[in-house]
């Protein structure tokens, strides 16, 4: 069933403001869903009312972009409803390469492109079926789109992991680019796909077409507006051309226009309209008069003119009315005074449609052209539908002298039409729900599997809801790749929200020191767990009290310069280490860190105080400084080497003495030249197994040459310790030359 137009003045107003402010014209699609849409923009920028939204976008020009990405749904994917697919592939796409001459561009037409996914998917099967380099000779895809957005997003010809899951894998692997995390669309096929923005209801269409794609597109215009595009599509295909629609798109397939090649996957030819190529350029017939047959009278040829059913008007190759018959007269109202005048003056010339375009078409091409079904409105209550034939009247050379407009009066077989296209529309949906309730389902979406029955038991309003269905499915998917990312956005920020001062306490609670925040009087502001077990005080005892007044073991009075520096702006944060007396008596050495409370703009608002104990640490440098003086001078000699080239990095007093080498020397060395007799790839063998962790130590006996030219045996214990950075292999060598043996 038709939509029926609505009556809202308001809203008609805005739809009327779009278009004469951007040249978007909605005003063929359905109210419906243009409704539903436009509230969305709406609900988004707070308005109630549709004059208030118009207001709106007469102050914010830049809501016209986000109006516009809301109403065109650019749902879309590679190979989307795959099975209609492989049947293009299978069956269209060998006829199409086998009919084309190889001198001829096959061109092909992607009508609702939107991102740019469907005349990839073109590109791909037409690159298979020809090879790529005949594909970039011989192949034009034009792919168009309202959405100027969206086209520069099929430019680019960057997609998601997620946007290319439907590609087959072996073409993903040939004909797409991978880098970082998107895969781009070949460069040279790209080349042959040209996108434009294009209005299919108000802009001339592509012509000279092999291939149509027009998937999904009619069901959001009005009954009326695809009985404007159907005829601009009829034009745009070859005789031999193929038109490919949508799976939802099922009472279009009625048109006259086209025939079915696979109703299931709604693939159609084209059916030539013989109107629409005159064999004769004229009236004049193939019969040559008799030179005897007298001429016809001027009276008598205009009684047959007038006396002719159908209103006629002729205009000459100079633009003027050269006649207008009677019954022209009184349908169109056309005079005798009108005889003479341009014909582009009269209203006829533009209602009840454009015909100056028509006209010239037909002295340029010497063709006729027929207008069918034109609606043309004599009062408010009284239409009538018009077929207007526009034919040249040629002179014996060939050339177009004038142009004979024939308005013949179709009213009644429009309505014949209409109950036709009703009663066949309640026979294929009674035939289709005999057949097979899967095809029905096929047309609507998860939402209404529940009510199923009931839709097979529907007739002519099945169709329409399920256009409708198929609608709001399409809004549905195109709504929920918006929201998942901001779903997911505000499941994070609501999570960081309920956890935010938890966390914060957690860490100042859990931190291995002190953390105390000043205001800029030095009142406490926060008071750590650490500082209540240090210092004794909990945490809602100090809490608004003066710092500098807190009776606890650590002399606060030393770090009065420091915070009074970073309070006055002069250092970012002073370090000092300073002596206490933690709650239990034991001697606490602090490591304190003054710094500032800053904002965002850097403006101080109190000072932050972070205490570590640092006693253990100093304790243990002191007893690492005592074992290395132990290690230095011990007798044993302690070689730190290389674990790659075997030279010297440390080594202990004892090593320097008992080799003769100083230790500068001896960082120019490496331990294969104080071992005369061993060779580098024996060395290598031994320590194989200690640098593959097989052993934890080597001990092994050798002997040792000294600067001197003295050799004395010795034992080398060697470890390797792998965790250090970098690596260390550490060798401990004992002279065995006065080793002694008990029991």
């Amino acid at each position: 069933m038709a939509e029926k137009t609505s009556s809202d003045p308001a809203f008609e107003s805005l739809l009327q403001y779009i278009q004469d402010s951007r040249r978007l014209d909605f005003r063929g699609y359905k109210r419906t869903s243009l409704r539903r849409r436009i509230n969305l923009r709406m609900e988004a920028v707070e308005t109630k009312t549709f004059d208030d939204y118009q207001s709106y976008l007469e102050a914010d020009p830049g809501e016209f972009e986000s109006l516009l990405n809301t109403v065109l749904i650019n749902v879309t994917s590679f190979f989307r409803d795959a099975d209609a697919w492989a049947v293009l592939k299978e069956e269209v796409v060998p006829r199409l390469v086998a009919n084309s001459e190889p001198d001829k561009p096959i061109r092909i037409w992607s009508v609702g492109c939107a991102s740019g996914e469907e005349p990839y998917s073109i590109a791909m099967l037409l690159a298979e079926a020809l090879g790529s380099a005949d594909f970039c000779n011989r192949v034009k895809i034009y792919a168009t789109d309202l959405d100027e957005e969206a086209l520069k997003v099929a430019r680019l010809a960057s997609y998601s992991p997620r946007d290319v899951e439907s590609v087959p894998p072996d073409l993903l692997e040939k004909y797409f680019e991978r880098t970082n995390n998107h895969y781009v669309f070949e460069r040279e096929l790209r080349k042959c796909v040209i996108f434009g923005r294009h209005n299919v209801v108000n802009d001339a269409p592509i012509s000279r077409i092999d291939l149509l794609v027009c998937r999904n597109l009619l069901i959001y215009l009005e009954v009326e507006t695809q009985g404007v595009v159907l005829p601009r599509l009829h034009y745009a295909l070859n005789p031999e051309g193929t038109l490919f629609l949508g799976k939802a798109e099922t009472q279009l397939a009625r048109s006259p226009l086209f025939k079915a090649v696979e109703l299931k996957h709604r693939i159609f030819s084209k059916v030539a309209q013989e109107w629409r190529r005159p064999i004769n350029g004229g009236f004049a017939g193939g019969r040559s008069r008799r030179a005897e047959t007298p001429l016809p009278s001027v009276l008598l040829l205009e009684a047959v003119v007038n006396e002719a059913g159908n209103a006629l008007v002729v205009v000459d190759e100079t633009g003027a009315v050269a006649l207008a018959n009677n019954p022209a007269r009184h349908l169109l109202g056309v005079g005798e005074a009108d005889i003479g005048r341009p014909f582009q003056d009269l209203p006829i010339s533009y209602r009840p449609m454009e015909l100056r375009g028509p006209i010239e078409e037909v002295f340029r091409t010497r063709r006729g052209i027929r207008l069918e079904d034109q609606e043309y409105r004599l009062t408010q209550a009284d239409v009538l539908r018009l077929t207007i034939d526009v034919r040249p009247l040629a002179r014996p050379d060939g050339s177009v002298y004038a142009v004979l407009l024939s308005f013949a009066d179709t009213t009644r077989m429009h309505m014949l039409h209409l109950e036709l296209e009703a009663a066949q529309e309640n026979l294929e949906n009674t035939i289709e729900e005999l057949q097979s309730a899967n095809e029905e389902l096929e047309t609507t979406n998860e939402e209404l599997q529940s009510t199923n029955e009931e839709l097979e038991t529907t007739n002519e309003e099945l169709q329409s809801i399920n256009e409708e269905l198929e609608t709001l499915n399409e809004e549905a998917r195109s709504s929920n790749e918006e929201m998942e990312s901001v779903n997911e956005e505000l499941r994070i920020q609501a999570e960081q929200a309920s956890s935010y001062r938890l966390y914060l306490e957690s860490v100042l609670r859990s931190m291995n020191g002190g953390i105390i925040v000043l205001d800029s009087k030095h009142a406490i502001q926060s008071w750590n767990r650490w500082s209540e077990n240090a210092w004794g005080l909990r945490s809602e005892e100090v809490l608004g009290t003066s710092f500098e007044s807190l009776d606890i073991g650590l002399p606060v009075h030393l770090l009065r310069e420091a915070m009074a520096t970073v309070q006055a702006g002069s250092e970012k944060q002073v370090e000092k280490i300073i002596e206490g007396i933690d709650r239990r008596g034991r001697r606490l050495l602090c490591n304190v860190i003054v710094s500032g409370l800053l904002d965002e703009e850097n403006d101080r608002h109190g000072l932050v105080l972070l205490f570590q104990d640092v006693t253990e640490e100093h304790r243990r440098d002191d007893y690492g400084r005592y074992l290395g003086r132990i290690m230095g001078r011990a007798l044993n000699e302690i070689y730190f080497l290389d674990p790659v080239t075997l030279h010297f990095t440390l080594t202990n007093e004892g090593a320097q003495k008992k080799l003769g080498y100083s230790e500068q020397q001896l960082s120019l060395m490496s331990l294969l030249d104080v071992m005369p007799d061993v060779s580098g790839a024996e060395i290598k063998g031994l320590l194989a197994p200690l640098m593959s962790r097989a052993k934890p130590e080597i001990v092994f006996e050798t002997v040792i040459g000294a600067a001197d030219n003295r050799r004395y045996p010795a034992e080398i214990c060697m470890q390797y310790f792998a965790d250090e950075h970098p690596p260390l292999l550490v060798a401990i060598v004992h002279d065995t030359s006065d080793r002694q043996q008990l029991g």
